[in-house]
């Protein structure tokens, strides 16, 4: 996750030569199956870039905070609506 953090973006071959030089050895079942739990969790998107290459990246929280600003302006609406009285009941 660190090594990802450091570069925005990464791809799984330059992530696994990354934790190789630091002296991590990572079998492909072990790495994809880590990737994918990340990706579940919501840490990280992955994105194949070519057949044989993905690109990992972090999730943004702007996309989570986006979504429940997105709610509550549709609460604070509803409510607006809801605060005027029925005009056609007052009118007749």
């Amino acid at each position: 996750m660190e090594k990802v953090k450091e570069k925005g973006s990464i791809t799984d071959k330059t992530l696994v030569k990354s934790l190789a030089k630091d002296g991590y050895q990572i079998s492909d079942d072990l790495f994809n199956k880590t990737l994918l739990d990340m990706e579940i969790m919501g840490l990280i998107n992955v994105n194949w870039l070519t057949k044989d290459t993905r690109r990992i990246e972090i999730v943004s929280n702007q996309a989570e905070e986006d979504d429940v600003e997105l709610q509550n302006e549709k609460t604070l609406e509803k409510d607006y609506e809801n605060s005027f009285p029925e005009s056609n009941s007052e009118i007749n």
